[in-house]
């Protein structure tokens, strides 16, 4: 049978302490509480104002260093790249704001972008493995010689580099006609689009590569970005490799790098990376003002992956000193070089 007195007891135990709460809250504790509180806020208001003013000095002190490099871009860019034709071929499905950026950069540097493609779905697709392969076989020796174990996407890599290059043997200042036919078998079979007509053949070929997935939005129930295809990355690997074995040289621009993006996979491969440079944060004007320097450097024999990650090599390319284009048709002028055999261009 249950005892009342003993929840009666309860009660009135909790009540007393409610009540002793309650006095000492009221009386002698309240001067102590209220005093290291009104502290507490006092030292937040402080550490606040100071947080404000530093966050201040550090946004006068990043407009500065904007500035600076704003006003000594220009010095650096001007002249590295004089009278070389470059050919621009995006890797991703469209960024005209930062194309247009880049570009102008490689306008500054004295160069002229002769060409411009852009890879579509196609090259990439698995769902399309099979339609490249067609395409591949069917191109014969249109695309020289190639070793018998390449693969069919590397065969149409070397297609495009050699589209984009092909030179006539009667003009240097027009498109061999085995260059125009690969060019328009590409765009038959919608493997590539073509932003801007070519109008001359490319020396350089600057590589676009897409940005990364974005840290910041999760793209899966897991909560974590989603990494770039690894079997896209080596699509677009291949089309990097072709590109600096055809060309007088070859570079591979993007975003600030993320694990698995086409940039950190040529970091981070030792045979690749001795071959293929790269530049990253091009959505930065460092990073675009690297473009047209890291082409140069390449040019001049020298490979270099430039950006602020510690994958990179360097933060800025060499300074080198191209010297002037001289285009004759071929098996003319005999003993005049080419401004790539002088420069050493076309290593690797």
């Amino acid at each position: 049978m249950i005892d009342f007195r003993y929840h009666i007891v309860s009660l009135i135990s909790v009540f007393l302490a409610l009540a002793v709460g309650i006095i000492l809250g009221a009386g002698p504790l309240q001067g102590a509480i209220g005093e290291q509180l009104t502290g507490q806020v006092e030292q937040l208001r402080v550490e606040r104002n100071e947080l404000r003013d530093e966050l201040d000095r550090t946004n006068v002190r990043l407009d500065e260093a904007t500035r600076y490099i704003e006003a000594a871009g220009p010095q650096l860019v001007a002249d590295s790249l004089p009278q070389r034709r470059v050919a621009v071929v995006d890797l991703d499905a469209g960024a005209g704001e930062r194309d247009e950026e880049v570009i102008a950069q490689l306008d500054a540097a004295g160069a002229s972008v002769v060409a411009h493609v852009r890879l579509t779905d196609a090259w990439t697709s698995e769902d399309e493995e099979s339609a490249r392969a067609t395409v591949a076989d069917g191109l014969g020796d249109k695309i020289g010689d190639v070793p018998e174990d390449a693969t069919a996407d590397q065969r149409l890599a070397r297609a495009l580099a050699l589209s984009l290059t092909g030179v006539s043997a009667d003009d240097p200042q027009t498109r061999s006609p085995e260059a125009v036919e690969l060019e328009t078998l590409l765009e038959r079979f919608a493997l590539v689009d073509v932003v801007a007509e070519q109008v001359a053949p490319a020396d350089l070929v600057l590589l676009l590569a897409g940005p990364g997935p974005d840290p910041a939005e999760p793209a899966g129930e897991s909560g974590e970005s989603a990494a770039p295809s690894t079997y896209v990355v080596d699509i677009e690997a291949s089309v990097a490799v072709a590109a600096q074995d055809v060309a007088q040289a070859a570079l591979v621009a993007g975003a600030t790098t993320v694990p698995g993006d086409l940039v950190s996979t040529i970091r981070s491969s030792e045979g690749l990376a001795a071959t293929v440079s790269t530049v990253s944060g091009i959505e930065n004007l460092p990073g675009r003002i690297n473009v047209p320097l890291g082409l140069a450097a390449r040019l001049a024999g020298q490979v270099g992956h430039y950006g602020f990650e510690e994958s990179a090599t360097a933060v800025l390319p060499p300074a080198v000193e191209l010297p002037p284009v001289v285009r004759t048709p071929a098996g003319e002028a005999e003993g005049v070089e080419d401004a790539g055999a002088a420069s050493g261009e076309g290593e690797g």
